[in-house]
């Protein structure tokens, strides 16, 4: 074991004791005019460097069908490992990336309160917590950095520690009078004609602390404005919201104890006695959290529950980009305000008419569920997966069958004749169906005016994972029947579910559910069973084999007579139907495999029955069939299993532990299950 000593040693060997002196840099006017001359992107606007911050991570152009998707890979959480990645909604994140765009570019979004409208759990307030993370892990590094000022003290002005910092962390260049701007701005931007992006622009003013302290100064030193500066302090700063710097987060409370001067500030008493005035701005606490988030982000929580005297602020911080602190004049801010809602309060909105300016002064993004299977199946596969839970093995299908059933209750019935609801996932799960073009499922979802707005939460479906893996303590996996029985018994107390008729809805899709589960397993198990390689090689040889005797006309040599016969068409029959080639459609599937082999053949490949798929299937079954009643499955119901059979279904059990990924209780449940199935359609034929 370690000691203390080799410990301390460990972080200390890897500490960066640079970049500790780059994040802390502390330096005078001139010098971060220097800085600025380097690197005008110091001067970003909060819409600017949050823009920016989102494309460092890299963005993809992705294939989707025919259309190019974009894909911002910050909001994959590389960061956090992925524990905040959102999943499935490329179009919401895509919507949301272009009004920052615009408004970075100052087309007009900048002011306005960007919303993001979806029902709950639908990872409106993810989205809001990595912008935030990714906005403080940005100032940290070289390319998003960001500075302030402050005042050295007239007492002992060399002394670093007594340095006045700017309360609200705003931009050194608002020290620049306004008439004197525009020289500084086209001596800055020297040299990049044509470079928009990095150009200089300086706008607002300072605030009242800063304000106060720029006059007290400018009269002592009788006017001289570069006397002024030398007494000025640059720092480096570094967002944090847990130490309320450039991030704000604000959350309504109970009506009655809501009060405005949490968004912009309020009077320090104990300090009036101090200087002399409540309006004095040294005698004033610059800590709402519009103060403490500018020059980063302000996060509204369930902004629509806001108390109207809070609107007041709102609409004046997002149009005119000020804020209005108790006995002090307008002042500049510099912040992205995010606010998130869910479907009621906004239909609330909506239908309230005082309510006007605010929704004008809105963009509003949605954010609805999931409704791509893959996509739901990886918000659980974070936390509910063989290496996160311990003690407990997580049956295949187990997080599958309850993302499938949350997606389900997210869709609405099909209007196409013939489609089912299932059918209709599978579709947009990238499942081709016969009669069904990409044109056809992106009409499918331009006419579902509700999809992904209502349905099953995400958190739902994560309570009842968890019920189901503590439930039953004498269990070692965790299979799918448990996790849907728990979901069924959730939704009789289901808190936001009070129509009955829609409980039973969901009712009904979990027995669709159950029923694609049995398909599914019952499939595993043939091909578990099938899976003797050497048995699959020669039917498959002997298949082709007559396959190209029959394609050529000729004849097939019998392995034990030697003598040549026809073509075995039972066999070649008894292969093709298992994947639904109709009697008339067989000879053009033979001759489609014959040109697949010889095609191989002409690119010096050789012929391996699994790089076809419909074949590769088509064999399994076949196999599967000739083979099943030797194992005699259903024998597992009787618990009357001899040794011979029991020798096999021990091959079979093992071969879905290692293909499959069950473990020893879940392979054997899996297959009395199966049995069960094959003893009951036994029954009904012998009925």
């Amino acid at each position: 074991m370690a000691n203390g000593s080799e410990i301390i040693r460990l972080v200390s060997d890897r500490q960066d004791r640079d970049q500790f002196r780059r994040k802390n840099w502390v330096g005078t006017f001139e010098e971060y005019l220097d800085i600025v001359q380097a690197h005008p992107e110091v001067t970003r606007t909060a819409y600017q460097r949050l823009y920016d911050m989102i494309l460092s991570y890299g963005v993809e152009k992705m294939r989707v069908g025919r259309e190019s998707v974009t894909h911002y890979n910050f909001f994959d959480d590389p960061d956090g490992g992925g524990k905040d990645a959102v999943f499935g909604l490329g179009g919401t994140l895509v919507q949301l990336v272009n009004a920052l765009k615009s408004a970075a570019k100052g087309y007009g979004i900048e002011r306005r309160v960007l919303l993001l409208h979806g029902p709950v759990g639908s990872s409106k307030s993810t989205i809001a917590r990595l912008l935030k993370k990714g906005l403080e892990r940005y100032s940290t590094t070289d390319e998003g950095a960001l500075y302030t000022l402050g005042w050295a003290d007239e007492k002992e002005p060399d002394n670093p520690d007594l340095v006045h910092w700017c309360p609200m962390n705003e931009e050194p260049l608002h020290l620049i009078p306004q008439r004197f701007r525009a020289d500084v701005e086209a001596r800055l931007n020297e040299g990049r004609a044509g470079d928009d992006d990095h150009r200089v622009r300086i706008e607002g003013e300072l605030d009242p602390f800063c304000r106060f302290i720029y006059q007290q100064r400018l009269k002592k030193y009788d006017g001289d404005w570069t006397r002024v500066t030398q007494d000025v302090r640059v720092k480096r700063v570094i967002l944090s919201e847990k130490d309320r710097v450039g991030i704000g987060t604000f959350q309504p409370k109970d009506e009655k104890n809501q009060d405005a001067t949490e968004l912009t500030g309020d009077i320090n008493y104990r300090k009036i006695a101090e200087f002399g005035s409540d309006s004095d701005p040294r005698a004033f606490n610059f800590d709402g959290e519009f103060n403490v988030a500018n020059r980063g982000l302000i996060e509204f929580v369930e902004v629509l529950k806001l108390d109207v005297a809070f609107l007041y602020d709102l609409l004046g911080a997002s149009q005119e980009h000020r804020i209005k602190p108790k006995k002090f004049a307008q002042t500049d801010i510099d912040e992205v305000i995010l606010g998130h809602t869910n479907e009621p309060e906004y239909r609330r909105l909506q239908n309230n008419e005082f309510m006007e300016a605010l929704r004008d002064r809105t963009v509003k993004i949605d954010v609805p569920y999931v409704t791509t299977l893959a996509d739901e199946i990886k918000i659980y596969d974070k936390d509910y997966n063989n290496n996160t839970v311990r003690g407990k093995h997580i049956a295949p299908h187990t997080v599958e069958m309850a993302a499938m059933w949350a997606v389900l209750t997210r869709l609405e019935e099909p209007k196409h004749a013939g489609l089912s609801r299932l059918q209709k996932m599978k579709l947009y799960n990238g499942k081709t169906l016969p009669g069904f073009t990409e044109e056809n499922i992106n009409e499918l979802r331009e006419h579902s005016t509700t999809e992904g707005m209502v349905g099953i939460s995400p958190r739902y479906v994560q309570d009842k994972l968890s019920n189901a893996l503590v439930a039953h303590p004498d269990a070692r996996s965790v299979n799918p029947f448990m996790v849907l029985n728990e979901l069924e018994a959730g939704l009789k107390h289901h808190s936001l579910i009070n129509d009955e008729e829609q409980k039973q809805e969901y009712r009904d899709l979990l027995g669709v559910v159950k029923e694609e589960y049995e398909n599914i397993v019952k499939n595993e198990v043939q091909r578990a069973i099938a899976a003797d390689e050497e048995a699959l090689m020669r039917l498959c040889g002997n298949y082709i084999d007559n396959v190209k005797a029959y394609t050529q006309r000729e004849k097939v040599k019998n392995a034990f007579t030697g003598s040549y016969e026809e073509p075995d068409e039972r066999l070649m029959r008894s292969v093709e139907e298992k994947i639904d080639i109709p009697d008339s459609r067989k000879d053009d599937f033979r001759r489609e495999i014959m040109n697949y082999i010889g095609a191989l053949m002409i690119d010096g490949k050789r012929f391996d029955y699994k790089s076809n798929e419909r074949l590769h299937k088509a064999l399994e079954l076949k196999l599967f069939e000739d083979q099943k009643d030797s194992i005699k499955l259903t024998s597992l119901v009787s618990n009357v299993v001899d040794a011979d059979t029991q020798q096999k279904i021990d091959v079979v059990k093992a071969r879905l532990i290692k293909n499959y990924g069950y473990d020893e209780e879940s392979a054997t449940d899996v297959l009395h299950y199966v049995a069960s199935i094959f003893a009951r359609g036994d029954a009904k034929r012998d009925s």
